[in-house]
């Protein structure tokens, strides 16, 4: 580990008191979780990105059949058959 320095306001100081009294632990050990949470959440975001920017990629398609008829036409199959849950 390396060593490093902060600057904390009274507010945050005091709030991670708090939690370190409550947990158990350390300060440090408190805004290392902290640091390790927010870098897990910045390292998934480009993932997050690419797959929105690919939610909707088929939307101005014109021949795909609709969801909703096809789930239609599978209930009115499946009741024929017989396998509903009705």
């Amino acid at each position: 580990m390396k060593r490093t320095q902060i600057y904390l306001t009274e507010e945050e100081k005091k709030a991670i008191e708090k939690l370190s009294d409550e947990r158990g632990t350390t300060q440090s050990n408190i805004i290392r979780e902290a640091i390790d949470e927010y870098l897990t959440k910045e390292k998934a975001k480009p993932k997050k990105k690419s797959i929105m920017d690919f939610a909707g990629i088929w939307k101005e398609k014109k021949d795909i059949p609709d969801v909703r008829e096809m789930r239609e036409g599978w209930g009115k199959r499946m009741k024929r058959l017989g396998l509903d849950d009705s």
